[in-house]
């Protein structure tokens, strides 16, 4: 299917070629017919699936057919850099029209931001917070808003959004469309989508807790002291392509960069502890291919929107299994191929065999010479007769070498 058989108007069709797209994901397809149509969406979809496609352009055409500059599109999002992201790609589909998006977030000065609500704006993408202080000192009329998106819900409840969500929600009108996405719906996110959705239709949409097909997956078992080196070990044998690195911490983002820096990689990291403008230039560069290896924390990486990523590290691995599908989703985008490695410690096999449950599959469990495990890696159930490889390269196993 094209998109030209979604019911989508020609300057629209004409800014997805202009984008180098023929042929939309699984979400778009499913997701842009009935957002044109004004049914409420329940969308469960990962990262890089296209779901913010799948609900901009349903809302570019809607709002095309209107008077200008009076909120009637609000997208909640969690992050600062999940609003950069939805912002520039509003600006970017809708270029043909006269329709004007700005970004609402925390960690900036608000004055800005005031005077393009008070120029007037057709839609806000914001994050709870920031939105709540406008709307308390009157800075946001929300009484003509059509349509309501809530973009990774479950991200915005892990970080203690509900209250906001729930205040905001309760300034909205009652009538309108609201198209909710999140990666997994949980007993609290199922909650909240109840509430936004006040009882209207939903549909369910996409795979849950599933990477895409395009991902290799490469487990990795050594001493927690060795991790470093084998990573800087492995990235040295790679000889280009884009490698997001994630820790959990904004200390362990921080040494780690220090400490590849020192091997001669290059290497950023960003971080919450970090000013936004430092995040941004971080961010511009490993878009523009200039900064090799992005480390960061999964906070600092929502939000994260860059094609091409060959290979995704969990340096840490998360203590939540759903957290492992997240942040593999920054690979193997588009139908494109990725490694997702992850460096395992004897303190966390069994997390991995968390995150191993929720995807329904198992991964072989590998070591590298030189850099044994002072205890010998587990395997799952499911796969006790699979002895543990030892191999000269994960990464020439892989292939990754020969795909950058």
């Amino acid at each position: 299917m094209s998109f030209e058989l979604l019911g989508l108007a020609p300057e629209l069709l004409q800014a997805v070629r202009e984008q180098g797209y023929t042929d939309p994901t699984p979400i778009q397809k499913e997701a842009i017919p009935l957002g044109l149509q004004g049914r409420d969406v329940v969308g469960s979809a990962q990262t890089g699936t296209g779901k913010t496609a799948a609900f901009l352009l349903p809302i570019i055409q809607r709002l095309s057919g209107g008077p200008r500059g009076v909120l009637r599109a609000l997208v909640l999002v969690p992050t600062r850099e999940l609003a950069e992201q939805v912002v520039t790609s509003a600006r970017t589909y809708g270029r043909h029209s006269t329709l004007k998006s700005v970004a609402i977030y925390g960690g900036v000065g608000m004055e800005p931001q005031t005077r393009a609500l008070k120029d007037g704006v057709d839609i806000v993408i914001a994050t709870p917070g920031r939105l709540l202080d406008h709307i308390g000192r009157r800075h946001v009329d929300s009484s003509k808003l059509e349509v309501l998106v809530l973009d990774e819900a479950d991200r915005m409840l892990d970080m203690g959004f509900a209250p906001d969500v729930n205040k905001i929600l309760g300034t909205l009108p009652s009538q309108r469309q609201t198209m909710f996405f999140s990666a997994t719906i949980s007993g609290d996110v199922d909650r909240l989508a109840r509430r936004a959705l006040n009882g209207h239709a939903a549909v369910d949409i996409g795979k849950r807790a599933e990477a895409a097909d395009g991902v290799e997956h490469l487990l990795v078992a050594v001493d927690k002291s060795s991790k470093r080196s084998l990573l800087a070990q492995l990235l040295q044998e790679v000889p280009g392509g884009r490698t997001l690195v994630f820790t959990r911490t904004k200390y362990g983002a921080d040494k780690l960069a220090h400490q590849l820096r020192r091997e001669g990689l290059d290497v950023a990291a960003i971080h919450g502890g970090k000013t936004q403008g430092s995040r941004n230039k971080a961010l511009d560069r490993f878009r523009q291919g200039k900064t090799r290896v992005l480390i960061a924390t999964d906070l600092a990486a929502r939000g994260i929107d860059v094609d091409n990523i060959l290979m995704v590290v969990n340096y840490d691995v998360p203590n939540d299994a759903e957290v492992y599908v997240h942040r593999v989703g920054r690979t193997a985008r588009a139908g494109a191929r990725g490694v997702a490695l992850t460096l395992m410690s004897p303190d966390e096999w069994l997390l991995m065999c968390d995150v191993e449950k929720l995807m329904g599959r198992t991964f072989r469990r590998e070591v590298m010479p030189g850099f044994e495990p002072s205890v010998e890696p587990i395997q799952p159930e499911e796969r006790k007769r699979a002895p543990v490889r030892r191999g000269r390269s994960v990464m020439a196993r892989s292939g990754a070498a020969r795909r950058t």
